[in-house]
């Protein structure tokens, strides 16, 4: 399992490597792995630790996920320059709820993956209790000491004693899950290893046991900038934050220098196969196969086969490939990422579904891809205008009702990028 992760690049530090061997192959082991629920949905930098528990899984394990609903409540200052915003019950509610249903996805919890909430274990212990079982096994010189802890020392922000203390509250998680769910490695990214250590320091002083540690290198891309970001912000594995298609479209823009490392960190592929194809890949890398593989393996995971198919279609059809074969839900992919327009008409507005024919230029015009019919004109003029995805004549000014793709859909286009989808809605 260890030589598995260090091939995929997803081992940065371990407590004991050798000890760890020899605990992993004696049988299986609790894993934890933890998550703070900030927003409503897992992003890309969450994903890698959940599907380092998958693996495991695979492998035999036993894999838990927590959800702090305690930590979330105070804020981990690693990788942070200033203090995070404390959650209300309600929001904190709501994404825990989010949470849940994308790992329920991910992880096996019939098949022997548990789902953990560390506010049940944390809500009623007394400030006393806390300080007596935690705190006393616990220097402040080792806590100054971490590097999340003592970068914000140094910081201008400063850190409050709420975030400082949020270390103790994870080293308790991990006393907690070994004592009552018999886990015996935490893993984490490597932001996390003073919060790993701190538990695992705190159950040999406190039970007198060997426990274990195993971080990953944070997700960078090759340029140093942070992976699983965009212009507009994180991925986001929930569709309403980051669509399957714009989900799709940021692997497949992965850099060529990134491609294997992401192969390898996010698809369940074998490394012998990731190997064989980014060999294929370096001889031919203007088809981006390599990425395209990458983007379908990670949406099927994420969302689907279906919505991997679609997102894919949707891309052919916004680069303008041929679209008379395209099903709907490639069409609905592509509505939900350009203007779309419902064909309801009134007599005079040229939107009339029972016409025999469109008026091209009407249509150019009151859908904005012109300014007005003069301009609209213009455009069929200089050979700008397309209609799902060929290219229309002055000649030519109206589309037949026949041009309906499924009966549904009809695609127009200016230039290379400017888009808008017509649609009928379904028959109810």
């Amino acid at each position: 399992m260890l030589e598995e992760l260090e091939a995929r690049g997803l081992v940065q530090d371990t407590t004991d490597r050798d000890e760890l061997v020899r605990r992993l192959g004696s049988g299986p082991i609790g894993v934890y792995h933890g998550i703070d629920p900030t927003a409503s949905s897992l992003h890309l930098g969450n994903l890698i630790g959940v599907l380092v528990l998958r693996r495991f899984q695979e492998a035999g394990h036993r894999p838990i996920a927590l959800v702090g609903g305690a930590t979330g409540m105070v804020g981990d200052p690693s990788g942070r320059a200033g203090e995070r915003s404390l959650l209300d019950d309600d929001t904190l509610a709501a994404n825990l709820a989010g949470i849940r249903s994308q790992l329920e996805k991910l992880l096996d919890f019939d098949g022997g993956a548990e789902l953990v909430n560390n506010y049940d274990w944390t809500r009623d212990i007394t400030l006393i209790e806390f300080l007596r079982d935690v705190g006393k096994h616990a220097t402040v010189n080792q806590m100054a000491a971490k590097h999340s802890v003592r970068s914000r020392f140094e910081s201008d922000s400063g850190i409050s004693f709420t975030e400082f203390t949020y270390m103790l509250l994870q080293a308790y998680d991990y006393w907690w899950l070994h004592t009552h769910r018999q886990c015996e490695l935490q893993i984490g990214g490597s932001d996390q290893w003073g919060n790993i250590t701190a538990g695992v320091d705190l159950i040999r002083r406190r039970a007198g046991t060997s426990v274990h540690g195993l971080t990953w290198p944070l997700l960078t891309r090759a340029d140093g900038a942070k992976f699983g970001k965009t212009a507009d912000g994180a991925v986001w594995l929930d569709p309403r934050q980051t669509s399957p298609y714009r989900f799709h479209q940021y692997f497949v823009q992965v850099a060529d220098e990134d491609v294997a490392s992401r192969l390898l960190e996010f698809t369940l592929l074998p490394v012998s196969e990731i190997a064989e194809l980014v060999e294929a890949h370096r001889q031919h890398p203007e088809r981006r196969a390599a990425q395209h593989t990458l983007a379908n393996e990670v949406t099927t995971l994420i969302h689907g086969r279906a919505a991997a198919g679609a997102a894919e279609n949707a891309a052919r059809i916004l680069f303008g490939s041929p679209v008379d074969d395209m099903d709907e839900a490639a069409f609905e992919a592509v509505a939900a990422e350009v203007p779309t327009t419902d064909l309801i008409l009134t007599p005079d507005g040229g939107f009339d579904p029972d016409a025999s024919a469109f008026d091209l230029v009407t249509l150019l015009a009151t859908t904005g891809l012109a300014t007005s019919k003069g301009d609209a004109r213009r455009g069929l003029s200089e050979g700008s205008v397309y209609v799902n995805n060929r290219r229309v004549s002055a000649e030519a000014p109206a589309v037949s009702t026949d041009c309906l793709l499924r009966g549904r859909y009809l695609l127009l286009r200016r230039g290379k990028r400017r888009h808008h989808l017509l649609r009928v809605p379904p028959v109810s």
